[in-house]
Order: structure tokens, then sequence, then C-alpha cells
């Protein structure tokens, strides 16, 4: 592969300088940085940044850099991470029967516009079988109930670590994650529709549409120990009217949900998000 590059994410206690530092670590290490981004946020005192340079005449190995960077991090207070651009992350894709966003998802990966492996589906339906089957990914069926709940959060988290996944992404699972699991697991990606909290539970075009809502939208977001409250990455909205039925409500609804769930996880894939204080800066 060439022109590797790394990636740093990184958060601190805003001072000055900061740019100044990380810019001459990689200089003074023969790095060429060819993306970078800074925020800051006032009201928290928090500088967050993200910078990308070139590999290809870099002085540092991988563990040296790793090492390195720490030093200078301890320096800064800072939170950070760095990922090299030739390791690809591990998703799985957790469904329940509707199949609008996994195929979505699938497509995209197929075509080589998300970079990243996926090995894995889990469901707690058998419905979507065939489209793993169809794309030659593993399948695991684990009915949830009441009662086993936390037997087969237990086994899904063996999955998990069974096939080397960094992230999740429900893309319209329809099962509430435990506390527990989310605390070992946190790398979790959410969609649903934007009506929440306004039409939590079920039926909610059915009782936007009984409102007249004139507008409905999307949120891709973590998932977090408190439900759809999660720092939010991505969001879309589409105008309706009273020419829409249910149907056209629904239908609009999932074209939204298929878009916003791939931004989201594409500036997952492309390190471009920094979390803090139940929010997110999105390098876009």
């Amino acid at each position: 592969m060439q022109n590797l590059t790394a990636t740093l994410l990184v958060s601190c206690p805003d001072q000055p300088g900061i740019v100044a530092q990380i810019a001459q670590f990689i200089y003074q290490n023969q790095g060429n940085i060819i993306h970078a981004d800074q925020h800051t946020d006032f009201s928290s005192g928090l500088f967050l940044n993200r910078v990308e340079w070139q590999l290809d005449n870099f002085r540092l190995s991988r563990p040296e850099l790793l090492f390195a960077w720490a030093r200078l991090a301890e320096q800064l207070q800072a939170t950070w991470q760095i990922h090299f651009s030739d390791q690809l992350p591990r998703l799985a894709l957790w469904v329940s029967k509707q199949d609008h966003c996994l195929l979505d998802i699938l497509w995209r990966w197929r075509s080589g516009e998300l970079r990243c492996e996926i090995p894995l589906i889990i469901s707690n339906h058998p419905n979507l079988k065939p489209i793993a089957d169809q794309f030659d990914i593993d399948f695991h069926c684990l009915s949830i109930t009441k009662e086993n709940k936390l037997a087969q959060e237990t086994a899904e988290l063996a999955l998990l670590k069974q096939y080397q996944i960094d992230l999740v992404v429900l893309a319209k699972y329809l099962q509430i994650l435990t506390t527990d699991f989310v605390g070992q697991f946190p790398n979790i990606i959410n969609i649903h529709h934007s009506f929440l909290p306004a039409f939590p539970g079920a039926n909610p075009y059915h009782r936007a549409h009984e409102r007249g809502v004139k507008i409905i939208g999307a949120t891709a977001h973590y998932a977090t120990a408190q439900l759809d409250e999660g720092p939010i990455i991505e969001q879309d909205v589409v105008r309706v009217s009273h020419r829409d039925n249910v149907e056209d409500l629904i239908r609009k609804g999932r074209d939204l949900e298929r878009v916003v769930l791939a931004r989201a996880v594409r500036l997952h894939l492309q390190h471009r998000i920094l979390v803090y204080d139940n929010r997110t800066v999105v390098f876009a």
C-alpha cells in the first residue's frame, strides 16, 4: 500500500503552543503533514486536534512513535489515539429484521467506499442470514428474551473477541443493550429516527403522521448506558407534508437512516471524531 499515513486524534487542556509542539514533533521526525484541523472549546477549556501525516520517510518505527508521543502527551495532559492507514478496522453489523441499513453498509463496503473488514453479522432473528451468505460473512443468530438476555450478551461479547471486532454498528438492531455490555464494549454506533424522544416506542411514524409533523429525520450516535442519549455523530432531515401517508414517512425515514448511518460509519473509519462531555467534534 502506497502513501502510508498516521492519524493523531488528541484532546487536552487548552494552552499556548500546542499546535507548534505537535507540528514540531512530526517535523523533527521527518513527517509530512497532509491534513490538520483543530477546535478549541472555550467553555470547557479544551483543545481538540486531528493531524494526519505521511510515514514514507518517517524516522521512527511505529513502537518508537507511540512511545515518543506518549511522553509528549503526558506533558500536555492529553487523551489521544494514533491510527495507521494500513490497519483496517474490523466491523460487526448487528441487525434484527429490517435490512435497509444492512444492505446499504454492505454495498458501500463491497464497492470500496468504506475501508474496513466486515467478518461478522449478529442478529436476534434468522431472517437476514441469506444476505450474510450472499456477502460471504459469518452470521450468528442469538435470540433474546428477558430470561436469557445476560447470557446472550456474554455470548455476543465472546464473538466480538473471537472475531477481533473494533466497532459494532447497530444497523437497526431492535434490542436495548445493557449497561454492563456497553461498559465492556463501548465502541458502538446506533441509528434511529429523530422523533426520539418525542415519539419513543412502537410505531413512531404512525404517531408522527397523526400529529401532522412537517419534518422527519435520522440520528446516528455512539451508544451509551443511557438509551439513545449518546454523543451525536451525524443527523439529517427531510420535509414531509399533508400529502404524505404513513408509508411515505416510513420510506423517507429509511432513506435518511441509510445515508446518516453510512456517513457516521465513514467518519469513524476515517478517524475524524473526537468525543468529550457526551458531545462530538467531527473534523469532516
